[in-house]
């Protein structure tokens, strides 16, 4: 709430909308689950917190992506972890439900989630050249460069995530992974049933 009066004040407004975004952003997780339209899991929930400060006011406010040379690559790499998830979910959902005649393989939902989280990625380098073109930001730091390691970096982060969905669809052995795919799927079930 500092961000937001300070900006106000000094009429920062680019920084100004970063914040606002950003504290938009920090409470809708909580907002989806206690109005019982999607249940994120408190792990979860603290996790996207977490990210979120640290992209958009630690980041961008505080210019941790000039200070700390590793600060974006650490974010792109925990972004395409929480995409390949996201992927992992989707599909493994189509594959348990009895109303689709289908049954994917272990290597199918793995690649799906790893496509899924890069193609998001590949969507965001995007918006950065766009916003880049046309607010005159400077979202892509160096330009291509930038780009390529970023790519990279979600590429590694939806690969640890579609590897270790696979292995928990070919073991099913109990872990943090196991819990969280169980709490979202039980308590968002509304969405998977027909």
């Amino acid at each position: 709430m500092a961000a937001v009066v300070g900006n106000f004040i000094a009429e920062n407004w680019l920084n100004l909308f970063t914040a606002v975004l950003a504290i938009i952003l920090i409470y809708l997780p909580a907002y989806l689950t206690d109005k019982n339209y999607l249940h994120i899991p408190n792990g979860l929930q603290f996790i996207i917190v977490v990210f979120i400060f640290a992209s958009m006011y630690l980041g961008e406010q505080q210019d941790f992506y000039y200070r700390f040379w590793w600060w974006d690559s650490m974010l792109h790499m925990i972004y395409g972890m929480g995409m390949g998830f996201i992927g992992f979910v989707m599909v493994y959902v189509l594959n348990k439900n009895e109303n689709i005649d289908v049954v994917l393989s272990p290597i199918f939902v793995a690649v799906f989630a790893f496509s899924f989280a890069v193609t998001i990625g590949v969507f965001w380098e995007i918006f950065e050249f766009w916003m880049d073109i046309i607010f005159g930001l400077n979202m892509q730091k160096s330009g291509l460069v930038d780009t390529m390691f970023d790519l990279m970096e979600d590429c590694i982060g939806a690969f640890i995530t579609s590897t270790i969905g696979y292995f928990y669809i070919k073991n099913k052995r109990a872990s943090r992974f196991q819990r969280y795919l169980t709490e979202v799927l039980e308590k968002n079930s509304k969405f998977f049933k027909k």
